[in-house]
């Protein structure tokens, strides 16, 4: 490839621990708080998890305001739990974007920094993941610390799932972060292209290479 190729994007890798059965339990935990708070959006018997989404995205209705301004509040944790369990980042958007509209961007987002922050391997990944969709109304001072604890989490946590859901959305310029973190931007950008996962390898260079 020219240096005047775009960049191809490598896909996100399938999580390690995928953890199917934790995120079946929150799938059911959602299902039955539809039912008993929305009984008139949702039918009965959705056995397979596919039927499951579905249903879900149709109560929820995840893209009409109007459909989530009356979520009570037994719904924020049950989602905030689905989204951070969630295995496939290209679902977990109707989870993550209920809670912004019907909770609020700033609690979404400290929500998901507080996973990042305590969380397990397996939700400090998850809440990475979920983080894309929990943004798209920025909230500054949250995103500063997402950052700036992410950065500390991308370097101290060797744990595979967490560094490769981290880093797409890590910034690795020194002054988007304090004169005392610059030293870590430059190791965090050494860790990646060391490594010998190929994602971490080829994600690095290629938001060194764009200035992503």
């Amino acid at each position: 490839m020219s240096s005047d190729d775009p960049p191809y994007l490598m896909a996100l890798p399938d999580p390690v621990d995928a953890g199917h059965e934790k995120f079946q339990l929150c799938m059911s935990e959602l299902l039955q708080l539809v039912r008993v708070h929305l009984p008139g959006r949702m039918a009965e018997g959705e056995p397979s998890e596919r039927e499951q989404r579905i249903a879900l995205r149709k109560a929820l209705g995840y893209l009409d305001s109007d459909y989530l301004i009356d979520l009570p509040e037994p719904f924020f944790g049950a989602l905030l739990r689905a989204a951070v369990h969630d295995p496939d980042p290209s679902f977990n958007r109707q989870f993550v974007e209920p809670l912004r509209v019907a909770f609020g961007a700033r609690r979404t987002q400290e929500a998901l920094l507080e996973v990042l922050r305590t969380g397990t391997n397996q939700e400090r990944a998850g809440a990475a993941r979920a983080w894309y969709w929990a943004t798209l109304e920025m909230v500054e001072d949250v995103q500063v610390r997402w950052d700036r604890t992410a950065l500390r989490e991308f370097v101290a946590n060797e744990d595979i799932d967490v560094r490769r859901c981290l880093l797409p959305q890590l910034p690795l310029h020194p002054s988007r972060y304090p004169e005392e973190l610059h030293p870590l931007v430059a190791e965090a950008v050494h860790i990646a292209r060391t490594h010998p996962d190929e994602y971490l390898r080829h994600r690095v260079e290629l938001q060194v290479r764009t200035g992503i």
